[in-house]
């Protein structure tokens, strides 16, 4: 049997800002809105918000790809988020990767295809 979904859950402090950070920062499509548990999407991936967390730190292993991942963290960082390592190539890699921490304390790593 096939998985019919596969959903990538972050935690939530406030519901209504992690929405709106992911909705107008991060350009996720909002599916299904709840103070508990809340689905948005991108294409044909879902990533939940679970509420009732502290805002402690959680790293998650989430990636978002970008076409201009500069500007990208700059929008984070003025969208309420924090850089915690700013978009740079690592050697070896194809990739500019850069860390933000959202309101929430998730971890997620942004990048870019540099080839």
């Amino acid at each position: 049997m096939k998985p019919e979904k596969v959903k990538f859950m972050l935690m939530a402090a406030d519901m209504k800002r992690a929405v709106s950070f992911y909705r107008d920062v991060i350009g996720l499509e909002p599916l299904f809105v709840s103070d508990f548990w809340t689905e948005m999407s991108f294409g044909d991936a879902i990533i939940a918000l679970h509420g009732g967390h502290d805002g402690s730190r959680n790293p998650t292993g989430l990636s978002f790809q970008y076409e201009d991942v500069l500007a990208m963290a700059e929008k984070i960082a003025a969208g309420g988020g924090r850089i915690l390592q700013s978009p740079q190539q690592r050697e070896g890699e194809p990739i500019l990767l850069g860390v933000y921490r959202d309101a929430e304390g998730n971890e997620v790593f942004i990048t870019q295809y540099v080839g």
